[in-house]
């Protein structure tokens, strides 16, 4: 089959924010796989000699058969595919790349998506998702007529990549505060690849580890396998009805997001959450240079930075510009709007793991409640609220959108409008915070994000632009 074909014969194949995804047995299709495949397997061998390129699969549908298929046209490519042993987490494949000097890395993913998505992202050698330049090649090769080798049934390498992964991550997180604290960890898989690794590594810091959802199911219980508030009840049910000093943590279905859910049961928005990394992280050294964040995440972030003597940059939506920001060395550290957090000297992609195990070791080193820590910023640095909310893509909001992109409002709910931008959806920067409007690039939404100073001024935020949309 020519590179230019498409098995479906109608929507061309490209690459979001994070990789190629779409709904198994519709969009992700193993005919349409295998001429994504093929145009990845041309870009790895127009960059030199063959290298190392390393497979893996989450815990979803099929991933094992579409792992086995990579390797396949990898090797047909003349690349040295690696594959991963069972199920991991993505964090684990991309610091393999960077400790194996791996070309590159393809994980069969949809992350957050709902379990009827399938997806595949693409690690470059960084350990960081693959830039819009990079993603673009691969789309024009897809469009390039020409034959492919028919994939051979290669003798198949395996690798278990996590221990390496364990020993590197116990390396860089504290262990002595968190066992001499006796913290308990309230940990929610969502039936994704992070259970047993996170699980794992906070037992070895001497954490008391409770798991909820931790055996693998491709359907994910039912749902979205994304670590929001709705789907968090069950733990935040654990975490307040507990004793001690304790936490809740949760990951998504590849353990490159997380939440964390404070000893009242609350869910820390992922502002809140990037606030105490950060603080904690600028205290003990471990961050210098500077933090890159996206341009949806809120502004007690830079706030905090700020008062270290950090330089701050934002960057559009998608972690792949913060990866960039990491490998470049512009910042030490890197967090966006959906619960991704990476710290460049261990990686430059986002890991919920690292994520998790820092927020133990906070909590272990404070002997305080989350909440508690975050109050003591909140007073040195004033308040700041985010949230965000989804809904589908239709006509009539599409066409609300490139109306509001193309003329502005001047005031939004009784704000005024100091800055629109409309180079990532619709940014709009008030005083007090900001509303940011666009298409998702991951599944057919849009998504709404918003800052403001209270929790009901945030609401009333993100109804606001749930109206224009509507308008």
């Amino acid at each position: 089959m020519g590179q230019g074909s498409d098995p479906r014969g109608d929507a061309p194949i490209r690459f979001g924010t994070s990789g190629w995804r779409g709904i198994l047995g519709e969009d992700f299709t193993f005919p349409r796989l295998r001429c994504v495949l093929a145009a990845v397997g041309r870009w790895l061998a127009s960059q030199g000699a063959p290298a190392e390129v390393i497979v893996a699969h989450d815990t979803r549908f099929l991933g094992e058969r579409m792992a086995a298929l990579a390797v396949a046209v990898m090797h047909a490519h003349g690349q040295r595919p690696v594959l991963a042993q069972g199920a991991v987490p993505t964090p684990v494949v991309a610091r393999a790349i960077r400790r194996r000097h791996a070309r590159a890395g393809l994980v069969f993913t949809a992350s957050h998506n709902p379990p009827e998505y399938h997806g595949l992202k693409l690690l470059d050698a960084s350990g960081g998702s693959l830039g819009p330049d990079q993603t673009r090649r691969i789309e024009a090769l897809l469009a390039a007529p020409g034959a492919d080798p028919e994939p051979p049934a290669p003798r198949v390498r395996t690798l278990d990549l996590v221990p390496p992964y364990l020993e590197d991550l116990l390396a860089v997180v504290e262990r002595g505060p968190i066992a001499r604290a006796r913290l308990r960890v309230f940990y929610d898989a969502m039936h994704g690849a992070g259970a047993p690794v996170l699980t794992s590594a906070l037992e070895r810091l001497g954490a008391r580890v409770t798991l909820l959802h931790g055996e693998p199911d491709p359907r994910f219980g039912g749902a979205a396998p994304d670590p929001v508030p709705e789907r968090l009840r069950e733990l935040s049910r654990s975490v307040r009805v507990a004793r001690g000093l304790r936490l809740g943590l949760a990951t998504d279905g590849d353990a490159d997001r997380f939440a964390a859910v404070d000893a009242a049961g609350r869910v820390l928005s992922e502002t809140h959450a990037t606030a105490l990394l950060v603080d904690h992280l600028a205290r003990s050294g471990r961050i210098r240079r500077g933090v890159a964040l996206s341009i949806a995440t809120g502004s007690l972030v830079e706030r905090v930075a700020a008062s270290f003597g950090l330089a701050v940059t934002r960057h559009p939506i998608g972690f792949r510009f913060l990866s960039q920001a990491l490998t470049s060395g512009a910042a030490d550290a890197a967090a966006d709007e959906s619960g991704g957090f990476a710290l460049g000297s261990f990686g430059a992609d986002k890991d919920g793991i690292l994520s998790g195990c820092l927020l133990a070791e906070l909590a272990a080193t404070s002997r305080l409640p989350l909440r508690a820590r975050l109050a003591e910023i909140e007073r040195r640095h004033g308040r700041s609220h985010c949230g965000r909310a989804a809904q589908p893509v239709r006509p009539r909001a599409l066409e609300a959108l490139a109306r509001l992109r193309a003329a502005p409002p001047s005031r939004v709910g009784g704000s005024r409008v100091r800055e629109a931008t409309a180079a990532d959806g619709l940014h709009l920067d008030f005083a007090d915070g900001f509303l940011l409007l666009r298409v998702s690039g991951t599944e057919p939404v849009l998504r709404l994000h918003a800052e403001a100073r209270t929790p009901q001024a945030l609401a009333r935020r993100l109804a606001a632009g749930a109206r224009l949309l509507r308008a």
